[in-house]
């Protein structure tokens, strides 16, 4: 499920929306194997042996109980989203209780990836992101190739540096210059001439 663009500020686009990494289903998906093949060994003994009604009851509540966890999970998955935007980072979850995190890119500090030695093979991880909110840190689990996220924040939040701060830094590199050029003229470096000349360039 994608991320609603109604939510989403004027003027707001989004750079990546992420579902959490596959990995997110191991442990339900892991349980409904292991239902399954001890419901084919419950079978396989009840054909040799009298095998109890109560064995056979555990078994097919076994593998119900593992299929609604392996859907609850899949729900979850769908409806739990991690977006990168070119103002903020958004995490959202949940399909009737919902919760929601927002962190705008000028707040967020530093951004740090873990990966155990199966999650680097996968292609999963964890972010922890440091920022000057109140709670100050947060964790996100199960994302997919969290170095190459942790890359995409940081070059979001320079860009938007730059697209805040950049007709600052033109205009004082401007000022600077004419300064210089003030220098040189007063010093007898450039002419007159020269001094306007190189004024009308550096304005434009």
């Amino acid at each position: 499920m994608a991320f609603p663009k109604k939510l989403l500020n004027d003027n707001e686009a989004v750079v990546a929306d992420l579902h959490p990494h596959w990995l997110h289903f191991a442990t339900p998906a892991l349980a409904l194997v292991a239902s399954i093949v001890f419901g084919i060994a419950t079978l396989w003994t009840e054909a040799s042996s009298n095998v109890g009604t109560g064995l056979r009851v555990l078994t097919i509540l076994l593998i119900v109980g593992s299929a609604i966890w392996l859907v609850a999970r899949f729900i979850s998955w769908m409806s739990t989203n991690f977006v990168i935007t070119d103002q903020r980072l958004i995490f959202r979850s949940g399909v009737f209780a919902k919760r929601g995190i927002e962190i705008p890119l000028d707040r967020v500090n530093t951004v740090h990836f873990n990966q155990g030695m199966l999650e680097r093979i996968v292609g999963a991880g964890d972010l922890l992101i440091e920022s000057a909110g109140e709670e100050g840190q947060q964790r996100f689990t199960d994302v997919r190739n969290p170095d190459e996220v942790q890359q995409l924040i940081h070059k979001q939040g320079e860009l938007r540096e730059e697209r805040r701060y950049g007709g600052l830094h033109t205009s004082t590199d401007i000022a600077s210059q004419l300064e210089k050029l003030e220098g040189m003229l007063e010093r007898g470096t450039l002419t007159q001439e020269e001094f306007d000349a190189q004024k009308r360039k550096l304005l434009g």
